[in-house]
């Protein structure tokens, strides 16, 4: 009997830790993902990256600044109408994204996706206020009929 309770208290303790650590993780998950749109504090927000699919890159991105993160060999294999070069792999990248206009929307593609979210992240860093990523990358803009640009 009293091997049976002291099971039963240690069986216990094990779920009230097992809970607490469940619970501090998702705090500091919590916590990391406000990082990335709080700068300090303050509760002051950076900035943010919107994702969008080619129909809405398409309508919004009009008159707007374009920016194409890829190396300028696949630039010049096809470009969105519009679109700057400004290669994400250049040591120069933050220098030539800096350039850009901070307070005004930014839209930015690369091929699949991927370097534009990395980019993206860079930009809010940099003090972007909105920037927005072509979801899959002009691969998913020519995917669903859009014009490329040579």
């Amino acid at each position: 009997m009293k091997t049976s309770i002291k099971l039963l208290g240690l069986l216990s303790l094990i779920i009230i830790f097992a809970s607490l650590s469940c619970k501090n993780a998702q705090e500091k998950n919590d916590a990391n993902v406000n990082t990335t749109s709080v700068s300090n504090t303050t509760q002051e927000i950076k900035g943010k990256i919107t994702l969008l699919s080619p129909s809405e890159f398409k309508e919004k991105s009009k008159d707007h600044q374009i920016i194409d993160v890829r190396t300028p060999t696949e630039f010049k294999e096809g470009f969105i109408e519009g679109a700057k070069n400004i290669n994400l792999k250049d040591d120069d990248f933050a220098k030539e994204i800096t350039s850009l206009d901070k307070d005004k929307p930014v839209y930015i593609y690369c091929r699949s996706g991927h370097r534009s979210g990395i980019a993206a992240k860079k930009m809010i860093d940099l003090g972007f206020k909105e920037v927005y990523d072509l979801q899959g990358g002009i691969l998913n803009w020519e995917q669903s009929d859009n014009e490329v640009k040579n």
